[in-house]
């Protein structure tokens, strides 16, 4: 062979040499099957979402639609602010939608929050919150248009099979000023959340690999905006005896930097940069890696991994954890299901009891269970009492429901807490559980609604004039600190020949004509209304009806009653809808003041300018002489001249 080709021969063969483990690493067998690993993660990856900045908004809305793949699940719910320098927080409405049914456990320490919720949300949070059920509405754009009547829109987000949620009230500083829905949307610093679904964890041994070094794979997939990110990665490797020889390779895409937190030593195969927990500022470059699965596997084949003990793809996350337990032993793949008897723990007592919140009203105590949500829990109810057991719950078609006054069924009452327990005995325990219930006494409360026709609340009426403006005021007697009034609903009937005028629905206003006023020094609530006459043709009498709430500040207690008045309601008229809410005698009233000031203005500017004209004006009349009836004409000629002035034609007419 002539010596002048060997040196290129000799470099062919090398790139030959050094690209057959490539080769053969990205055709590298592996039969990917599920194992027992764990991995959870934390992202601000939404199917459905947008976010606004409002900065000079006294109250800021929030919508949450809650998308479940289950019957009965549970959620966490963190409501957080940031450090405002002492200046007093923004008022926050909470609006949250959900397909099923969804136990909320909610926390928002320091913020003046507002929830609103449809039926199927069941909701346990720290008193003092204010809750509003929402009407029956069937689609998210029904949702947004209530909630665009509260205040402007900060954040929506649609998420699916949420376990927990952390929804920060931090202004967005590139946010657009209105949030319009984009699919795929990444939340930012606005909100976190953690999928309850389980994450789908794979794994296999790679063939032809000898020895027992293990590879954890996390692949993290692009999101929809490129922004510098960092990315914390927990790893917690459980071994018997010694540490393993483990590999852990991430891939994500270019602007991804990791945060890694292991409790072994791992070899460590990362894109972009990384940095480890006890020494979060040294940060180290990474290496270029495949973005396939089938490449990432061919790379651990190439660190000479004898298996993947663990393979999982994610939406792009701000926090990952993995748990595995393989330690460099054999694959621990998950065993298949085997039927089993139901263990006597299935039933979740926990969340049953959860489900146990009783309704008060008019001095009886209730609780409803619903027997389609116990069935999900997988719980048999053998009974349902309360501490007297000779109170049982009523089995009905769909529910069960324990009823009784609060004089009744071993009611403990007090002052203002009325108390008892809920007994659930169950098929699979053999002792009974027991649940602590309250109720606000109000055999000691009286509520009065007022009508006033002034905004000064000073004299009761009860006589109305189609047209005119009407405040109303819910009042407790006597008023406890300890409880607090909430205005549901307001409506007037005014007979059957009348359509009902609804008022307040679901805390809100109704119409234009309709104002909710800030509540009295004591906490009385208040509105304002303007009747107007096309409502009604002929004077009549009508009652005016407001549900309201009490609700305890210490205790997680609602207590719902209704107060009415009868009205009278003459006068008719058609007034438009003005906010000074002026009856025609008033206008008519005013017009012939107005009238009669100007006729007494300008008589009075008349007989100043008559006898108040310098004499130089009055000589030529006196030097000519002149008949009677010339002299008079003149005179007239002079008056008409006056009245034809603006002020004067205006007082004449």
């Amino acid at each position: 062979m002539d010596r002048r080709t060997l040196p290129p021969v000799v470099a062919l063969l090398l790139a030959v040499c050094s690209l057959r483990p490539t080769s053969l690493a990205e055709t590298v067998h592996c039969d990917l099957q599920p194992v027992d690993a764990k991995v959870t993660y934390v992202t601000s990856q939404v199917s459905k979402g947008c976010v606004a900045q409002v900065p000079n908004a006294t109250l800021e809305v929030h919508v949450l639609f809650l998308e479940s793949s289950r019957d009965l699940s549970e959620l966490e719910l963190t409501v957080q602010k940031s450090n405002q320098n002492g200046t007093r927080p923004r008022e926050v409405l909470l609006v949250l939608s959900a397909n099923k049914n969804i136990l909320l456990r909610l926390q928002a320490p320091g913020i003046p929050l507002n929830l609103a919720f449809n039926p199927t949300l069941i909701f346990q949070g720290p008193p003092g919150i204010n809750t509003t059920q929402l009407p029956p509405f069937t689609t998210q754009n029904q949702f947004l248009d209530w909630a665009k009547t509260k205040g402007p829109i900060v954040s929506v987000a649609e998420l699916n099979d949420p376990q927990s949620v952390l929804l920060r009230l931090d202004q967005a500083p590139r946010a657009p000023s209105s949030c319009n829905l984009e699919p795929l949307m990444d939340m930012g610093h606005t909100l976190d959340w953690s999928p309850l679904t389980p994450t789908s964890v794979r794994g296999c041994r790679l063939e032809g690999v000898p020895g027992h070094k293990e590879a954890h794979i996390v692949r993290v997939l692009p999101g929809t905006e490129a922004r510098p990110r960092t990315v914390t990665v927990k790893v917690e490797l459980r071994c018997a005896s010694g540490g393993p020889d483990a590999v852990l390779i991430l891939q994500g895409p270019p602007y991804v930097s990791w945060l890694i937190d292991a409790n072994h030593n791992m070899q460590i195969w990362t894109t972009g940069e990384y940095s480890f927990k006890i020494f979060p500022k040294e940060n180290i470059r990474g290496f270029p890696l495949p973005d396939t699965p089938q490449g990432l596997l061919g790379e651990a084949w190439r660190l000479n991994a004898s298996m993947v003990a663990s393979f999982v793809e994610l939406p792009l996350a701000s926090v990952i954890s993995l748990q595995s337990h393989s330690c460099g032993g054999g694959l621990q793949t998950s065993p298949p299901p085997i039927p089993t008897t139901p263990p006597k723990e299935s039933c979740n007592q926990e969340l049953l009891l959860s489900l146990i919140q009783p309704k008060c009203s008019e001095d009886i105590m209730t609780v409803v269970l619903k027997k389609d949500l116990i069935s999900t829990l997988r719980c048999s109810i053998t009974s349902l009492t309360f501490s007297d057991p000779s109170c049982q719950a009523e089995d009905r078609d769909d529910q069960f429901v324990l009823r009784s006054a609060y004089s009744s069924c071993g009611m403990k009452v007090t002052e203002n807490v009325v108390r008892n327990e809920v007994v659930v005995n169950l098929l699979s325990s053999s002792s009974p559980q027991w649940k602590k219930v309250h109720c606000i006494n109000m055999e000691s409360l009286s509520f009065q609604l007022g009508l006033y026709l002034s905004p000064h609340f000073l004299q009761v009426s009860n006589t109305i004039e189609l047209g005119q403006q009407g405040f109303v005021q819910v009042s407790m007697s006597p008023s406890i600190p300890e409880l607090m009034l909430q205005l549901d609903s307001c409506h007037l009937d005014l007979g059957p020949d009348a359509d009902t005028v609804e008022l307040i629905q679901s805390q809100t206003a109704k119409g234009s004509c309709v104002s909710l006023l800030s509540p009295s020094p004591s906490g009385d609530v208040r509105f304002s209304f303007l009747l107007r006459g096309y409502m009604v043709s002929t004077p009549t009498t009508g009652t005016l009806s407001c549900t309201i709430t009490l609700r305890s500040r210490s205790l997680s207690l609602d207590t719902h009653r209704t107060v009415s008045m009868r009205l009278n309601v003459v006068s008719p008229g058609l007034p438009a809808c003005t906010d000074k809410g002026l009856v025609l005698p008033a206008v008519l009233g005013i017009t012939f003041g107005a009238f009669l000031i100007g006729a007494l203005l300008t008589a009075a500017l008349w007989y100043i300018y008559s006898h108040t004209r310098p004499p130089g004006k009055r000589e030529p009349v006196v030097a000519v002489a002149a008949p009677a009836s010339s002299e008079s004409s003149s005179t007239n000629h002079s008056i008409g001249s006056t009245q034809s002035t603006p002020c004067s034609t205006s007082s004449m007419a």
